[in-house]
């Protein structure tokens, strides 16, 4: 008996000196070297012309010399554009690991440039490289060599529009019937109002509405995430989309009563709001036109629900400007293309792009929104 405890306790002691030497032991330590650069092969034209027909086409073939990192492991490349052979903003538009070539598409070149910043139907130079590292973390980052060609983009329009349904709005449950748009935010592209009249004239059914990503669809759209009839109308939520989050249709916003209401949604949190807003004081202009070097002088229409909303619907819209004109002769503008707030005096809404538009402006709160039809 006395002989089986000596052993237990030497046995203990092993153990313990055993696992003290394995954590010294470092010799699967994963070590690298000062990794070599990858090479980009040089290009074998200097410019090329964008086709905005046959998108799928390929573009581009960038082959490289593998970065050496003094490990047998797999590295990961970048492949990235920018307007300056500095990259001072770049512009990440693939990434591959363990190869060296990547061909890309004509409308994955188009939007690279024109997501670094290169303006539609213009020759411009546009700078690539590609970049190597290790991991999940993107660890030990190193830059290739720059080359560059001169690129001719077609417009890229990289926005998503969205459109009230509901009877609390002016379409009611009609999917198709001029149903107003959200108001897109000009900084931010997952942000969009809507400030105006939500009529509210009887029970919990009533003030309802949703919105839909496209007119004439009733899928995708997004309403709040209660199921409908457990859907009581809140000032704030999250909300749901029927393909965007689930399978099945969102329950409805809505409004307590009749009146002015501010809508925000953003689509990248998740989240609503629909606040009380103070219209009175605030009078709509006897007659609004949208003018400039874009298009002639054109009448708009204010919504017979609401008049502080006005519009003019599938308008043809040439490269210029264009801003609002009330009958009193202010002038209505602001500088961003596509959306933004317009100010008395505020500068000529600048058109890129020839297209027919959907035009609202919003007389509460100054917000436009151009929506091409066609692009």
């Amino acid at each position: 008996m006395k002989k089986n405890k000596i052993l237990s306790a030497v046995s203990i002691i092993g153990l313990v000196l055993l696992f003290l030497s394995s954590c010294d032991d470092t010799t699967d330590t994963f070590q690298i070297s000062a990794p070599t650069a990858p090479i980009l092969a040089d290009l074998n034209f200097t410019s090329i012309e964008l086709d905005a027909v046959n998108t799928s086409n390929p573009a581009l073939t960038l082959n490289w010399v593998e970065s050496d990192y003094g490990q047998q492991t797999a590295v990961n490349y970048a492949i990235q554009f920018a307007n300056d052979e500095g990259f001072t903003n770049p512009v990440t538009a693939a990434s591959i690991t363990g190869q060296s070539a990547i061909t890309l598409s004509i409308s994955e070149i188009n939007a690279a440039a024109g997501n670094a910043g290169l303006n539609p139907f213009e020759w411009a130079t546009l700078y690539t490289r590609v970049v190597a590292s290790l991991g999940s973390q993107n660890s030990e980052p190193i830059n290739s060599n720059t080359l560059q060609f001169e690129v001719y983009p077609y417009f890229n329009y990289v926005f998503n529009d969205y459109y009230l349904v509901g009877n609390g709005t002016a379409p009611g449950w009609n999917n198709n019937a001029n149903n107003p748009p959200l108001f897109r935010d000009e900084s931010n592209p997952n942000l969009y109002y809507y400030t105006g009249y939500f009529a509210k004239p009887g029970g919990f059914d009533e003030g309802r509405f949703k919105v839909l990503e496209t007119r004439g669809l009733w899928q995708p759209q997004w309403g709040v995430v209660e199921n409908e009839g457990s859907d009581t109308p809140k000032e704030e939520g999250e909300i749901a989309g029927n393909p965007g989050t689930q399978s099945n249709d969102p329950g409805r916003f809505g409004v307590p009563e009749t009146g002015y209401y501010t809508f925000t949604i953003d689509f990248s949190t998740k989240k609503y709001t629909t606040l009380p807003f103070d219209a009175s004081g605030i009078t709509s202009p006897a007659s609004l036109s949208i003018q400039g070097s874009s298009v002639a002088t054109t009448a708009m229409t204010p919504l017979a629900f609401d008049g502080h909303i006005w519009y003019a619907s599938g308008l043809h819209l040439t490269p210029g400007d264009v801003s609002f004109v009330t009958d009193a002769g202010a002038t209505w503008g602001s500088t961003t293309s596509f959306s933004g707030v317009a100010t008395d005096g505020g500068g000529s809404i600048p058109v890129i792009v020839e297209d027919d538009y959907d035009v609202w402006f919003n007389d509460l709160t100054g917000r436009y929104i151009l929506i091409p039809l066609n692009l």
